[in-house]
């Protein structure tokens, strides 16, 4: 269950075709007359994504070489890899799973025929939710297309006031699907708080015309790095205080980790800003599990909403911290 009893939830923002790996980094290794990278699966087995046909040969090429290790496993066929890549992500606390394909091709019907291919494959290998996360429209509506709904519910990921993409809401509503919708504006990216509040309060009067349930409802803000302008955090957690307020019964989220891109030591920023985040009124976030641990942020949640008053009596406090006082017992 999503949000079990006012819990965190957490999107596995991983399996995307643009995650890349440096070709220097140690689990990047040669065995066997190949080159790939090194992983051990859930059954703890050592394993090898053969890397071989994609890493340069000359040292100073490979030194600067990113591995985009996602998109080689799903060009590779390689099940162990993906099946690794999505199932790590659950077993660190993911409760959605974003699927995105966009670099795999740069034709629309190779986009479309990926989509397809890759969320069968993940309906397959997990029964989470499946994000379906693209720039262009047509290449959600294919991985619709592909979903079976009997397993669990599609998301999309997602609309927003761009051309094009107002689409995607009765299309939500026609899969049973959860909605993200992000701050993006007609006209370009918002420049402010406020910019971001208008554009995903006109979002919120689409969804309200279609009858998109407020609890299948995601709003993104937009997160942008800090390191590009000094306040774009604080744009984006002011957005979350006034939509929190304006509306209390909808899912806040982000991409977080986007914040700490191109700064030393990101997981430090990165949980820094989850939990301020949280403190303005997330209650879901988009980040890479395994960096920032869910279960360290789910506490600081029940325990933030319990020190400031949203959780009467600290109820929802005491019966996490049974649950986890039961489960730690049982294990």
């Amino acid at each position: 269950m999503l949000g079990k009893d006012g819990g965190l939830i957490v999107i596995g923002e991983n399996f995307n075709s643009t995650r890349k790996i440096k070709a220097t980094n140690p689990r990047v290794i040669e065995e066997d007359g190949k080159t790939g990278i090194k992983y051990t699966d859930l059954d703890g087995n050592d394993r090898i994504l053969d890397c071989t046909d994609i890493i340069p040969e000359d040292p100073a090429e490979r030194n600067s070489f990113m591995i985009p290790h996602i998109a080689q496993a799903l060009r590779k066929k390689d099940m162990n890899y993906i099946s690794w890549a999505i199932k790590n992500q659950e077993k660190h606390g993911a409760h959605i799973i974003d699927l995105c394909v966009d670099e795999m091709s740069v034709f629309p019907e190779e986009r479309f025929e990926w989509i397809k291919w890759t969320v069968e494959t993940a309906q397959k290998v997990t029964d989470s939710i499946v994000a379906i996360d693209s720039s262009d429209s047509k290449t959600i509506y294919a991985g619709l297309e592909a979903h079976d709904g009997s397993k669990n519910r599609p998301a999309i990921n997602s609309f927003n006031l761009e051309d094009g993409r107002q689409e995607l809401v009765p299309m939500a509503k026609e899969h049973n699907a959860l909605l993200f919708a992000n701050a993006s504006g007609n006209s370009g990216m918002p420049q402010n708080a406020e910019e971001r509040v208008e554009n995903l309060t006109t979002c919120m009067e689409m969804m309200d015309v279609d009858d998109i349930p407020m609890e299948d409802r995601y709003l993104d803000p937009l997160v942008f790095p800090i390191g590009a302008g000094p306040d774009f955090g604080l744009h984006y957690l002011k957005a979350v205080e006034t939509l929190r307020e304006r509306f209390p019964d909808v899912h806040l989220f982000g991409g977080h980790s986007n914040v700490s891109f191109g700064l030393p030591q990101r997981k430090l920023i990165n949980d820094v800003f989850v939990s301020l985040s949280i403190q303005a009124g997330c209650d879901s976030v988009m980040i890479d599990p395994i960096m920032n641990n869910p279960e360290s942020l789910q506490d600081f949640m029940f325990a933030a909403n319990a020190l400031t008053g949203k959780d009467e009596y600290s109820m929802k406090y005491l019966k996490h911290i049974r649950a986890k006082t039961g489960a730690k017992r049982g294990s």
